[in-house]
């Protein structure tokens, strides 16, 4: 695929990461883009890892395949770093994004010598402030947007938040929390992204 983007996400069933590609899925294609969300089937029990993938472009989208060599990784279960090959045919140009509290220094050491850029992201921590409950696939999805750059912020907040409101219309205080976790999100990626442009421009 020339033009677009290509993402890849590990988790475990019942965090959100299949969800999380489908919303992405949703919210691109109503700011007027091609798009694709969808799981990779196998066995859906609570725990086990699931893999699901995104690709996003202005062009009609031919391919059908699963991704191989995707621009971008999110891994919503940092325990998957033990077990899964998640850096597997991660583009160098990309970019990995992990749920942790650890340092994406102490992250980047964990990924087999994967030489793009990392990212940790501590949706738990997000989440837990802003909904009370550890729901990490809100925050990884507005992380992934963030770092991507797939769409403008404020494009992204807005389309989320009719998205929610449709989804959630009996439940109000879930779309406030959820904002603000998207919201809580970008501010804190955005902060690293300009530190690493400020990094790159003094090098």
């Amino acid at each position: 695929m020339k033009n677009g983007i290509e993402i890849r996400w590990h988790g475990r069933g019942g965090q959100g990461a299949k969800t999380a590609a489908l919303l992405l899925a949703d919210v691109a294609f109503q700011t007027g883009q091609n798009v694709q969300g969808f799981p990779e089937y196998g066995p859906e029990r609570m725990g086990a890892p699931i893999t699901a993938y995104n690709r996003i472009s202005p062009d009609k989208i031919r391919v059908h395949s699963n991704i191989y060599h995707p621009d971008y990784v999110v891994v919503v279960d940092e325990t998957l770093l033990d077990s899964v090959d998640v850096t597997a045919g991660l583009k160098k140009t990309g970019a990995i994004i992990v749920n942790t509290s650890k340092p994406r220094e102490e992250i980047a050491k964990r990924l087999g010598g994967y030489e793009g850029r990392v990212y940790s992201v501590d949706a738990r921590k997000i989440s837990v402030d802003t909904l009370g409950k550890n729901f990490p696939n809100s925050p990884m999805l507005a992380a992934t947007v963030a770092v991507s750059g797939i769409m403008p912020r404020k494009k992204f907040i807005h389309e989320m938040k009719a998205s929610y409101q449709h989804k959630f219309a009996k439940k109000p205080e879930v779309i406030d929390g959820n904002m603000k976790a998207l919201e809580m999100t970008f501010d804190v990626v955005e902060k690293v992204l300009q530190e690493d442009k400020e990094k790159r421009l003094s090098a």
